[in-house]
């Protein structure tokens, strides 16, 4: 693959990613509605606000494939999640039809599925559980990314991401954790292999803790090479600082599921 675009470049996940996959993906053309800080001038950067679907054509033009990690990347109110995780994520879906687009990789989230309780290991088959409005715009994204690959035969991998850093900043991201190197290994069997046509995987590192069933993954030959386990000591020592979550501590999602809660706990989630 020749000419990448990759979204949300000036974000948190973004940054770290862009100076990674440029190895691979040396036509790597960045978007944001805002340009990096650093950006060096080896890249390529295009501005782009991804709830005008004129501005996302544009970007789009020549390319390939694109990684698609812009948008809101936290809860907030709908009048922030509507424009740039629901309108924007058509948008971009749409344009790369337009614009002939061969893939597409969605950043997903493990908030799309939030609502399952810890005591739970789950697959990509099992039924969306947003725990938040954000959570609602990823489940969202992975339907409408099958839609594109069904009706339009785009080939389309949503990665559920778990929490992406250089180690696990407590218990809960012990099970959810993925170092930037496996990100990036799951990135580019969504851009190259030829088996995809629509696919969910989760963004996980090889973590003993895990909560998910990662098998399509493996079967697509991810081989993970980060190990949550081996930050335990210091995932609970801060978590010590954070104290406990009634409600949070019981569900995958933590805070996202907290927040705003109002329902008895007996009879939230599966």
């Amino acid at each position: 693959m020749k000419t990448v675009l990759l979204t949300g470049a000036a974000g948190g996940i973004g940054t770290r990613l862009r100076t990674m996959l440029k190895p691979t993906y040396p036509d790597l053309r960045l978007s944001d509605v805002v340009e990096p800080k650093d950006l060096r001038q080896d890249e390529r950067f295009v501005k782009a606000d991804l709830s005008d679907l004129a501005q996302v054509e544009k970007v789009c033009e020549g390319v390939e494939g694109i990684i698609h990690l812009g948008g809101r990347s936290v809860e907030d109110a709908w009048e922030v999640i509507h424009p740039a995780n629901i309108v924007g994520t058509y948008n971009l879906f749409e344009a790369a039809r337009r614009k002939g687009v061969k893939r597409v990789i969605f950043a997903s989230s493990n908030h799309a599925v939030g609502f399952y309780r810890r005591n739970r290991r789950i697959g990509t088959e099992t039924l969306v559980r947003p725990d938040s409005r954000y959570g609602v715009s990823k489940a969202f994204g992975e339907a409408l990314g099958a839609l594109y690959s069904d009706k339009h035969g785009m080939v389309v991998t949503c990665i559920r991401i778990g929490n992406v850093g250089a180690r696990p900043l407590d218990v809960r991201r012990l099970s959810i954790w993925i170092s930037p190197e496996d990100i990036v290994q799951l990135i580019r069997i969504g851009l190259d292999h030829p088996d995809i046509r629509f696919d969910i995987l989760y963004g996980a590192s090889d973590n003993a803790a895990a909560w998910w069933d990662n098998s399509r993954a493996r079967q697509l030959g991810y081989r993970p090479t980060g190990k949550a386990e081996d930050h335990r000591a210091h995932a609970e020592a801060e978590q010590a600082k954070i104290g406990p979550d009634p409600v949070g501590d019981l569900f995958q999602g933590g805070t996202f599921c907290s927040a705003e809660f109002t329902n008895d706990v007996k009879r939230a989630g599966p």
